[in-house]
């Protein structure tokens, strides 16, 4: 179970080019680049983890209007599963034309008995 294969799975049937933590070959005129963030464990009072929690950040470039990509992450993450903690425009690099804007999420994950 991993937050990258997830989102990888979930976010390939909208035919937006996605690679994970940078985009290695040229860019297309909209790209996304998943980046792990954190992994915890929930505790419980008798402090043995069960839950594996998994974050990462998602980033939408796009040389055009990113909002359509935007919401169709949006609505793709939220049918599966995926809490989102926090979204925003990070600005327009005038440097690549890009508009960027970040989507980060969270898995929940049952920890499996060995």
């Amino acid at each position: 179970m991993s937050v990258l294969s997830d989102l990888k799975k979930t976010l390939e049937p909208l035919l937006i080019p996605i690679e994970t933590g940078v985009f290695s070959n040229n860019a297309p005129s909209s790209y996304i680049v998943v980046v792990p963030m954190y992994d915890t464990f929930e505790l419980h009072a008798d402090n043995e983890p069960s839950i594996d929690v998994q974050e990462a950040r998602i980033s939408l470039f796009s040389k055009g209007s990113y909002t359509t990509a935007k919401n169709a992450i949006v609505r793709a993450l939220l049918s599966a599963d995926f809490t989102i903690t926090a979204r925003g425009y990070v600005g327009y690099e005038t440097e690549t034309g890009y508009h960027h804007y970040n989507v980060d999420v969270a898995k929940f994950y049952e920890m499996e008995e060995n």
